[in-house]
């Protein structure tokens, strides 16, 4: 049922449909969700699945929904959230008034947003610009509306952020971002490894997306990263993260889970 040839085909057109390039992804914990999948979905192996993608768009925006892990709530990692507020972005803004940021692989929008009102509270005058990019085209039209967040998303918010940004929902269970911040945030449909996203940004925020990436493919979206940055912008990285080969990216450590990008750094430098 779960041929090579078979995996090979599905693997391509997968590519060809999306974009995503599933061999930049360890191979072992990949197969495994794709067989569960085909498994679920009543299939007969790669192949089959991979024509069903082909005739059925239902199916296959069924299949990016399953395949995108869209784990996210307001300021995950408070530590690190409080260390941008107080460190990272004052920082940034003592150099430059209006912060280019983006954020990537931004799920339903509670990092964007997240981001957006820090900058509300310390620096409302700024022309901030957040990109907020994910491949997911469901989480980002649930983004854009910038509702349908529940108690686990919100866990992180203090009651005064929450009375401030937020309006609550007419039945009481979930809350919206009030339409003030929105204007801070353009969502965009971009694939990491696809092609790059601009340059001169002050900060970007990629944290717990690369983890199911090859270290090839860590490695070229760092250094990606590092050319989209400005000399002595901020890369933020998930708490578990570390980037590998950091210095010969051009890249120094700046606190728990950041990294600057220094004034000489190099393009197109590798990690050995």
């Amino acid at each position: 049922m779960f041929d090579e040839v078979g995996y090979a085909y599905f693997l391509r057109a997968v590519r060809r449909l999306t974009g995503v390039d599933l061999t930049c992804y360890r191979q072992g914990q990949l197969r495994r969700r794709l067989e569960a999948l085909v498994q679920r979905v009543g299939a007969d192996g790669f192949i089959e699945y991979a024509r069903l993608l082909e005739r059925e768009p239902a199916r296959l925006q069924e299949f990016r929904d399953y395949f995108t892990i869209n784990v996210s709530e307001f300021f995950r990692d408070a530590d690190r959230f409080l260390y941008l507020e107080q460190r990272v972005l004052p920082e940034l803004l003592a150099a430059r008034p209006s912060l280019r940021i983006w954020s990537a692989g931004c799920s339903i929008g509670a990092e964007p947003y997240s981001v957006a009102i820090l900058l509300k509270e310390l620096a409302q005058r700024g022309a901030h610009r957040i990109v907020a990019t994910d491949v997911d085209r469901t989480v980002l039209e649930r983004a854009r509306r910038g509702d349908g967040y529940g108690p686990a998303d919100l866990r992180q918010v203090t009651p005064e952020r929450l009375a401030r940004y937020f309006m609550a929902a007419p039945d009481g269970q979930s809350h919206a971002v009030r339409p003030e911040l929105k204007p801070l945030v353009e969502f965009r449909e971009h694939n990491l490894l696809g092609a790059a996203l601009g340059e001169g940004y002050d900060l970007i925020l990629c944290r717990n997306v690369v983890i199911y990436f090859t270290d090839e493919a860590k490695n070229l979206l760092y250094q990606r990263f590092v050319d989209a940055l400005r000399p002595g912008g901020v890369l933020f990285v998930g708490g578990t993260e570390i980037v590998r080969g950091a210095d010969q990216l051009g890249l120094r450590p700046a606190g728990p889970s950041f990294y600057r990008k220094e004034v000489a750094a190099r393009r197109n430098a590798r990690p050995a």
